[in-house]
């Protein structure tokens, strides 16, 4: 079977709806103070030092480890970190909407709490379906993002294989990756996301063992952030809907 020799992704920087929905859940609002449609929400000061840190790691690896092509996903903050990060290293970049974050349709722009107030019916219907399977009213649940994933997955094995393959994406990207490649299951895919935060610009990777079969190198890193004075944050997207 067709595999990549390696395959990382990297969350996007810190964005300024990351900082909006921090300071909206930790002052008991309803409403996520957003400025710009999620598709075009830009990182800020913070995430694009981490995006070049990120670069000033990448351009550190050996010629054995670089990746030789980066996929991205289209949202603003994806393709900044993307560009800070790539700048001068010559990776060939395609953007590909599969990489897209979760839509969350009508949850969208709200807290927790501004979820559990207006659309309660909704908060206790996703209790009901638990995290994995429940979709809200115009968005996707973890399931729809994992069938377009599986997607991307065959065509990076079919068109990279043996190559090494860097994507750009979001939070719940990462996780379903690990679902997807690791062949987690439910139960273990919600435990890591109890017990994780993905932090911005953290590297997630995974090597073909000898069998040829990708398996898990780092989870969640931010040593390279750490090494190249660059300061790490864990704030979730803008989820909208209770953990």
């Amino acid at each position: 079977m067709a595999e990549m020799a390696s395959l990382w992704i990297v969350r996007h920087g810190e964005s300024t709806a990351n900082v909006a929905a921090t300071a909206a859940e930790t002052s008991g609002a309803e409403l996520i103070d957003l400025t710009h449609r999620d598709a075009d929400v830009p990182l800020s000061a913070t995430g694009e030092e981490q995006a070049q840190a990120t670069g000033r790691w990448l351009a550190g690896l050996p010629d054995s480890q670089r990746p030789d092509v980066a996929v991205v996903s289209p949202y603003l903050r994806a393709v900044r970190t993307a560009e800070l990060a790539l700048d001068g290293t010559g990776i060939p970049t395609s953007v590909d909407e599969r990489l897209r974050d979760r839509e969350l349709g009508v949850l969208d722009g709200l807290t927790a709490h501004g979820v559990t107030r207006r659309y309660p019916e909704e908060a206790q219907r996703r209790t009901r379906l638990g995290k994995f399977y429940y979709r809200p009213p115009g968005g996707e649940s973890w399931t729809d993002v994992a069938l377009r994933l599986r997607a991307l997955l065959g065509d990076l094995r079919r068109d990279h294989d043996g190559g090494r393959v860097l994507l750009f994406g979001h939070d719940a990207l990462v996780f379903l990756l690990r679902y997807l490649v690791e062949g987690l299951t439910e139960a273990e895919l919600m435990a890591l996301t109890r017990e994780h935060v993905i932090a911005n610009c953290s590297v997630t990777g995974w090597h073909a063992d000898d069998s040829g079969r990708l398996v898990p190198d780092v989870f969640n890193d931010v040593t390279h952030l750490h090494r190249q004075g660059a300061t790490p944050t864990r704030e979730d997207e803008v989820h909208a809907e209770p953990v």
